[in-house]
């Protein structure tokens, strides 16, 4: 049963009683990423109520978005196929929702998950697919990834790696994605710290990974 009836039949309504309560967007958000253990969610998600986590874990399980399955001796929970339809959706709250993003809070937090899904709403892979295969690693913030980027294909995992230009930056990389402000000017006020490789493929991942703001 959802945890909130609206008393409507409409699905719109349907799928708000199923996804609609809080926290449980951003559950599907990081499990999209990929499988993760109670402690992993538990850790991307660091404001969530242990008891709030667990009361969205059951009331996901028990409308088919989730499972709970044994793997190395722990369960870790993973999305369904009808959980992971859902993806589509999330990329589309992202994108609207970076329009209204601001400057960050002091206490509002980066995770690594929430990143890898920033990126994966902004990319465009028909830009990518007209540009050589390139890999960046990217420190940005506590988020450290390694993004490669092969014609339309996107990966995106965590950690260091061979990379064709590794950068770190802050919250100020949304302004990159945005377009409000270029690579080199970027570049020049330390906004981004190239690390190594050359200056210019910054402008390559500008132009793959693009959202309107």
């Amino acid at each position: 049963m959802a945890a909130r009836d609206y008393g409507q039949y409409c699905g719109v309504t349907r799928a708000l009683e199923l996804v609609g309560e809080r926290w449980a967007l951003l559950i599907i958000r990081d499990l999209l990423v990929g499988p993760r253990r109670y402690g992993e969610l538990a850790a991307g998600l660091p404001r969530i109520p242990s008891n709030i986590l667990a009361a969205r874990l059951k009331e996901l399980q028990a409308a088919g978005v989730i499972r709970r399955i044994p793997r190395l001796r722990t369960i870790v929970y993973e999305l369904t196929p009808y959980g992971r339809e859902l993806e589509p959706v999330v990329l589309a709250l992202g994108a609207w929702g970076f329009k209204a993003m601001g400057e960050p809070r002091d206490e509002q937090v980066i995770t690594p998950d929430s990143m890898t899904m920033a990126l994966r709403t902004a990319f465009r892979p028909q830009v990518s697919a007209t540009l050589p295969a390139t890999a960046y690693a990217a420190s940005l913030g506590p988020a450290d990834l390694l993004i490669r980027v092969d014609g339309p294909a996107l990966e995106v995992v965590r950690g260091d790696g061979p990379a064709d230009l590794a950068f770190a930056a802050g919250p100020g990389i949304r302004d990159v994605i945005s377009g409000e402000l270029a690579p080199d000017k970027a570049i020049a006020t330390g906004v981004v710290e190239v690390l190594r490789g050359p200056d210019a493929l910054l402008d390559r991942f500008a132009s793959t990974f693009h959202l309107a703001a």
